[in-house]
């Protein structure tokens, strides 16, 4: 019997001879093809996207995984238990070469709001099984939905334990907004005290290399464990193709970009949970989308680095006049006007933002000098500006803005007006920190961050590795800032080091709290507002 823990252990490829009566072929894959493992996503009341990639020897330089040249027939089952004693959907389909033998197949037919398992086979060889759900109906009111979100998973940096526990914890949804993979070759980005291992093959350029790389991160089996856990909702940054790059202009010159950007979107969805409408084309990849879960909540899921207009000042903190110029987008004009007619369309309880970058205001000046991130919507002001107007304007009920990016846990209020201290608060923004990347960090009083004296509507600051658990229902969006006090070595307990609370109808999250922060010194009222909560460890 294949069990819940089976599936945190990532499961164990089956060999069956003449599964169900299907023959053994003698040029089959000689070994385990299912070493990547499985995933699923982008839910859908009747249907999800399941996704699995064949390589025996995955970690080959040409990309190819060892499965040659020639295309392999794939089975795949849905079941409505872990024993697959009564499927739901059932069929084959090709994994095919030019594709790095990925196979991402979309059942169709099944019922909303339910939970599903899933596998695939090819000759002998069965894969783990993943389990994954549809969404609710369109029309449906769902009591509550639990999810986590992460971002940042830099291999060199550290374990991926958080993957683990994010696993444990069962979400009914899980998202990754971005920097799933790192370009770097080994050695080259660094984390303090030291990289805890290193990256195969040299920095990302071509295809096989890409196709390497993602290969080197899926045999990580804390990675595998999550992705088998539940479906997946998945966005790109930077670091996927190339530092800070801006639609076609990369971080430094490069003649070859275009060619490097084609291989970086091909891999990406050759290696992700992701539908056939995402398939890129040259140097495209149709990222944004919306997924619906019922009346509760909208996801719109982003893309802030295909269409953006290039840096103004570059990509640090800088006072740039380019930031507030009403011709520039971090969207592009189509992606846009696509969002805010999303919110003009909406009838849902949740509006959630899906994306990478920090939306709300961080001024580095405390004077009257606004020194913010040009890589940020703080480099792209006015794009800003007619979002929030436009949740204003089409009445948005509750919109919240989820983030990745900075490698640090944030929670903010939107305001109409960030340079107006009595403008109102219009939105909510909850940053999670990154999974690895930046190495252990360091725990935190929030109340001493620099940003947090004249940015009043930043509220949590905290600098060590982890996730955020979400909890949405109805009446309110409850979030638990995750944190693991280490990450170069693996095995580490995550704890809950602040929670916040969105209120249906009252925008700007509150801070919750379990007990209060007992820190090394006494703490005014305003510090103790914004400390960090010390409590709720969660252990392997």
């Amino acid at each position: 019997m294949v069990t819940r823990r089976g599936l945190l252990a990532g499961g164990g490829v089956v060999v069956v001879a003449g599964l169900f009566g299907r023959p053994v072929r003698a040029d089959g894959p000689p070994s385990d093809p299912f070493t990547l493992g499985v995933a699923s996503g982008d839910p859908s009341p009747d249907g999800f996207v399941i996704w699995t990639r064949l390589a025996v020897t995955p970690m080959s330089e040409d990309g190819r995984g060892g499965m040659g040249d020639r295309a392999y027939q794939v089975w795949w089952q849905v079941g409505h238990d872990e024993r697959f004693s009564r499927l739901a959907a059932s069929g084959t389909t090709w994994a095919e070469p030019s594709w790095a033998h990925s196979v991402h197949v979309e059942p169709t037919g099944l019922r909303p709001g339910r939970e599903y398992f899933y596998r695939f086979g090819v000759d002998r060889w069965i894969s783990p099984v993943g389990r994954t759900r549809t969404a609710p109906a369109l029309t449906a009111q769902p009591a509550a939905l639990g999810l986590a979100f992460l971002s940042c998973s830099q291999y060199e940096h550290g374990f991926f334990t958080g993957y683990r526990r994010i696993a444990e914890s069962e979400p009914e949804l899980i998202l990754h907004l971005g920097d799933y993979v790192y370009e770097y070759a080994a050695r080259v980005y660094n984390a303090p005290g030291g990289n805890a291992r290193d990256h195969a093959g040299p920095e990302t350029q071509t295809l096989a290399h890409y196709r390497q790389r993602f290969a080197q991160y899926k045999l990580d089996p804390d990675l595998r464990a999550a992705h088998a856990a539940a479906p997946w909702l998945v966005v790109f940054d930077d670091h996927e193709v190339d530092n800070n790059w801006a639609g076609a202009v990369p971080e430094r010159p490069n003649p070859g970009f275009a060619a490097r950007r084609t291989a970086a979107m091909r891999a990406y969805w050759e290696n992700m949970p992701l539908r056939g409408a995402q398939r890129p084309r040259g140097t495209a990849l149709p990222l944004h989308r919306r997924v619906h879960w019922g009346r509760l909540a909208t996801f719109h899921l982003l893309d802030t680095r295909q269409y953006r207009d290039d840096q103004g000042c570059g990509d640090g903190y800088r006072d740039c006049p380019a930031a507030t110029d009403p011709a520039r987008s971090i969207l592009g004009a189509a992606q846009e006007s696509w969002l805010l007619d999303g919110y003009r369309r909406s009838v849902a309880t949740w509006d959630i933002m899906g994306q990478q970058v920090f939306f709300s205001q961080r001024d580095r000046d405390a004077g009257p000098v606004r020194s913010t991130s040009q890589d940020a919507w703080d480099g792209y002001a006015a794009c800003r500006g007619r979002i929030v107007r436009g949740w204003r304007e089409y009445g948005v009920r509750n919109a919240v803005v989820l983030t990745g990016d900075v490698h640090a846990h944030w929670a903010a209020d939107v305001k109409a007006d960030f340079d107006d201290p009595h403008s109102p608060v219009v939105g909510s923004e909850l940053v999670c920190t990154s999974l690895t990347t930046g190495g252990d960090g360091a725990d935190s009083d929030p109340a001493t961050h620099p940003f947090l004296a004249h940015n009043r509507h930043l509220h949590l600051y905290n600098n060590q590795r982890g996730y955020v658990h979400g909890r949405i229902t109805p009446a309110a969006f409850t979030a638990d800032f995750m944190t693991l006090p280490y990450v170069r070595r693996p095995g580490a307990p995550a704890q809950r080091k602040a929670g916040f609370v969105i209120e249906d109808g009252m925008p700007g999250p509150q801070r919750r709290y379990l007990r209060p922060y007992a820190g090394p010194q006494a703490l005014s009222p305003r510090e103790q507002a914004d400390a960090t909560v010390r409590d709720e460890t969660v252990r392997p």
